[in-house]
């Protein structure tokens, strides 16, 4: 192991292999300001019923902002709510965003449990170094879904196939018009409870399969969780639908 990694393990791997602190200590990087107005017990029991994804959001969200000079800082678990946005927000001009997707299990004695949130920091931080955009510590971003889902915790759903799904964004939020790297950047985790994501369930899907798209190239950003990515997929998934088939 002449580079200090296994001959079967990637750099990114590697990263996303080491340990973590455990989730009560880092959850406590984030200020927790309760929701004066949570979902009300009719709002919650419907959208805990239904479990449509991405239809239904938790009372809170994890919130943290960069800035050139401050690095990271405003660390905090705040009401679930709209964001104020410049016109000209970077994001919006130059597609500056990155994503990731994950999920909170409830096991069967009540304890809730993530699946390996430390290779979804790793490859949070390779996208944003390919999308030149600050990386974050992974206790920051490990910290942010565990005091998320600590405060959330009434909407971790319990029947078979169920989770609460965890969405982690950064996006660049300065407000300018030129051509370079942002000056701030915010990153939010937000959460859906979700049921199966497929409406048939654990069964086989259709495959579309298209060659007259592309979505990622040598040089590219196909390996980034960017959105871009994403809304040039669009197009060939609507053609797959079209023709009766689940995915393209």
């Amino acid at each position: 192991m002449s580079d200090g990694l296994s001959h079967n393990m990637t750099a990114l791997e590697a990263e996303g292999a080491r340990a973590l602190p455990a989730a009560k200590d880092v959850a406590q990087r984030f200020e927790v300001q309760p929701h004066p107005a949570p979902a009300s017990e009719e709002a919650w029991a419907k959208a805990m019923d239904e479990l449509s994804f991405g239809a239904a959001y938790s009372d809170h969200m994890a919130r943290a902002i960069w800035t050139r000079g401050q690095r990271w800082h405003s660390k905090q678990v705040v009401p679930f709510g709209p964001l104020t946005l410049s016109p000209a927000a970077a994001v919006l001009h130059y597609g500056q965003e990155i994503f990731e997707g994950m999920k909170a299990y409830r096991h069967d004695d009540g304890s809730i449990w993530t699946f390996r949130p430390g290779y979804n920091a790793a490859r949070f931080n390779a996208s944003a170094r390919r999308m030149c955009m600050p990386q974050m510590e992974v206790e920051d971003f490990v910290g942010a879904i565990a005091a998320l889902v600590t405060e959330d915790a009434k909407w971790v759903p319990t029947p078979f196939g169920s989770s609460l799904y965890l969405r982690p964004v950064m996006f660049a939020s300065e407000a300018f018009l030129g051509v370079h790297a942002a000056a701030e950047y915010t990153f939010l985790t937000i959460a859906t409870p979700v049921g199966l994501y497929f409406k048939d369930g654990l069964s086989p899907v259709s495959i579309w399969v298209s060659d007259g798209f592309h979505r990622a190239g040598p040089g590219g950003t196909g390996a980034a969780k960017t959105g871009g990515n994403y809304a040039g997929a669009l197009l060939p998934q609507e053609e797959a639908a079209d023709a009766g088939f689940d995915q393209v």
